[in-house]
């Protein structure tokens, strides 16, 4: 087991399948849900924000945004994209865990699964570094879908997709003493292969809230749907509203 491995992981046709992998539509769909909830014209922080759709999006509808990443390559990438649409968004090239204060933000959002990425430890820490930069009665929204609720009733050994010219296998291995999913993932592209590996580590919902509380959030609403349903065992994600309470956060 890697606990680390998010730090290398998305690099190369990794990052090729996640630009392809998410239409237009869906991020202004998510775009819209993250606006609706966090309010028009806000100071956000996007963690991580990968090759920083959202914060585009959200930038070119008048927010403030700031985007940070681990993967250099996606930060040079969505500081060009920005630089092109002419979109004054600060993006800060960093471990989401190392986040810090002081509280400057009106919002923040965590999208794209990458909550769990972290064994325990390092997730806690996350949380505890978000609050602190949030300001008091800032709103969090947090969408996940390898959440057990959501996992283990449509749990599968073997999958196979393709999008577009990319086909893509993964083996996964549930760790229950651990409660984590290894994950072996096999891309073919352009005739060449390529295998990673990577560890998700898996909560339930309640362990969630119970997280974020612990942190200095008070959860507001657990939904299914960017239509706000809401969340039930065998849910295809989670979609979580938090707001940060106005107790100070625990140092890290």
């Amino acid at each position: 087991m890697q606990t680390d491995w998010y730090k290398t992981f998305f690099q190369g046709v990794a990052n090729d399948l996640w630009r392809k992998a998410i239409s237009p539509e869906q991020t202004r769909a998510e775009a819209d849900f993250i606006e609706a909830t966090l309010g028009h014209r806000s100071r956000l922080l996007d963690v991580p924000c990968g090759n920083g759709r959202l914060a585009l999006e959200l930038a070119a509808r008048g927010c403030r945004l700031t985007g940070l990443d681990l993967s250099g390559e996606f930060i040079a990438e969505a500081r060009a994209a920005s630089q092109r649409a002419g979109l004054r968004i600060q993006w800060v090239h960093a471990d989401m865990v190392t986040l810090a204060g002081p509280a400057r933000f009106q919002g923040a959002y965590c999208f794209g699964n990458s909550f769990g990425y972290m064994p325990l430890a390092g997730t806690r820490r996350f949380l505890r570094g978000l609050a602190r930069a949030l300001k008091p009665g800032a709103g969090f929204v947090l969408d996940c879908g390898v959440i057990a609720e959501t996992l283990i009733p449509s749990f599968r050994e073997r999958e196979w997709f393709q999008v577009q010219d990319i086909h893509f296998a993964i083996e996964n291995r549930y760790l229950a003493d651990v409660s984590c999913l290894e994950t072996e993932c096999t891309f073919i592209k352009d005739g060449k292969t390529e295998k990673h590996s990577f560890w998700h580590w898996v909560y339930t919902a309640g362990e969630v809230r119970r997280m974020l509380e612990e942190a200095g959030f008070k959860v507001l609403h657990l939904y299914s749907s960017l239509d706000r349903q809401p969340f039930k065992l065998g849910a295809q994600r989670l979609l979580l509203v938090a707001q940060r309470s106005g107790r100070r956060p625990t140092p890290n």
